[in-house]
């Protein structure tokens, strides 16, 4: 059996408010959702920011959420570039690749 954290997903960790985001009386506009639960924390790689933080760079306050899943994906799309955590890194060793040499790998 695994331990798996069911509330974190691409580098976003979604917490309590994952659990409550489940249970919003959907659909809910941005207004609502920012009034009601803006002060929700959402973990990133490099700390934590308030869900209304996150949303602050939508434009179009008459956005309207009609299930979970589309409010979890655009949090995910606004997160972007902030939860990727380390650029360049893998952890899968280098490339094994060879440029047509001959040489015999030990």
């Amino acid at each position: 059996m695994t331990d798996v954290d069911d509330t974190r997903q691409h580098g976003v960790e979604f917490g309590e408010f994952g659990d409550r985001m489940e249970s919003f009386d959907y659909p809910i506009d941005h207004e609502t959702l920012v009034d009601e639960h803006g002060d929700a924390e959402i973990g990133l790689p490099d700390g934590e920011t308030r869900l209304d933080e996150l949303l602050a760079p939508l434009q179009d306050e008459e956005q309207t959420y009609q299930d979970a899943a589309e409010l979890e994906t655009m949090i995910l799309n606004l997160v972007g570039d902030d939860a990727i955590g380390r650029e360049n890194y893998s952890d899968r060793g280098p490339s094994t690749a060879t440029d047509g040499d001959d040489e015999q790998s030990l």
